[in-house]
């Protein structure tokens, strides 16, 4: 069977090429937020469990996610959070909080990701707000913090900043976990760190596009991830880690699951339905500001 491989900048423009009609992928890879919005506009075809033999290796605790509740439509792939990037032989005191891209000291040497859902979340959070809210008041102080974090910034960067964090070019980085591991194999001084007002947990999971041209081998490919060989080598060449409960019980290092008092300060993101064009709005004027 011939592989074709893409990746895709965000979520929207994958699901921007579905919606336009392509038709040639069997099985496509969201973020957990994206997935009910593909359901709604009939992008996803439901998966079908009687071929999925090795479902049970997957923890529970990634199983009847916001996201997909009754676990209709995803096979999950691989977790992460997104908290902070930082250079511990840069920055003396141990970082702890969104507070630091406050902080006129590191004022050229930080850096927040491309993504509006992220900086206004951690504002949010920064605030001890929900990262899904749609409060008016609660959005406007998230804005005001995220343009007076902007004032530090060197950049709005994601998975690119590594090459910059290992140089030393940047020294705190709003980052997911998994691209820090990859970058602190070529610079061991790199920290990771889940704020202490808590960040966003995310699972990326595989799906089956409705107009699916070999849903059968897609089924068999979900299967095959589901070894836990297979997810194993997953989480160790990404750094992120694997919901596959088999495989994190073989492996030497695996990233562990949070606990329960961990999971209190972490949050998935959900849908904003027709609160996006406010969100979009407000991520505009943060840019333009």
């Amino acid at each position: 069977m011939k592989v074709t491989y893409d990746t895709y900048e965000s979520n929207e423009e994958m699901v921007a090429k579905l919606q336009a009609g392509a038709s040639g992928y069997d099985i496509v890879v969201p973020s957990g937020y994206i997935v009910p919005i593909m359901v709604a506009t009939h992008l996803l075809a439901p998966i079908n469990r009687k071929y999925l033999s090795n479902l049970g290796n997957l923890s529970s605790l990634f199983q009847g996610l916001p996201a997909d509740p009754e676990n209709r439509y995803t096979v999950p792939w691989l977790w992460g959070t997104s908290g902070i990037a930082y250079r511990s032989d840069k920055v003396k005191t141990p970082v702890e909080s969104w507070a630091v891209f406050q902080d006129p000291q590191y004022a050229g040497k930080t850096t927040m990701m491309d993504d509006g859902r992220e900086v206004i979340g951690s504002q949010l959070r920064y605030r001890g707000h929900s990262l899904n809210s749609s409060d008016p008041g609660e959005l406007a102080q998230a804005k005001a913090d995220a343009i007076a974090a902007k004032k530090q910034l060197r950049a709005y960067i994601s998975a690119a900043v590594k090459p910059q964090l290992i140089s030393g070019d940047v020294w705190i980085s709003q980052l997911w976990n998994g691209d820090t591991a990859q970058a602190k194999a070529e610079q061991p001084d790199l920290s990771y760190v889940v704020p202490r007002e808590g960040c966003t947990i995310w699972t990326d999971s595989a799906c089956i596009p409705r107009k699916a041209r070999h849903p059968t081998a897609a089924h068999e490919w979900m299967n095959y991830i589901l070894r836990p060989e297979v997810a194993v080598a997953l989480s160790r060449t990404t750094g992120y880690g694997t919901p596959n409960a088999a495989a994190s019980g073989i492996m030497k290092n695996p990233v562990p699951y949070p606990t329960p008092a961990e999971l209190q300060r972490l949050e998935y993101q959900t849908d904003l339905g027709k609160e996006s064009a406010m969100w979009d709005q407000i991520w505009t004027e943060i840019k333009s500001a």
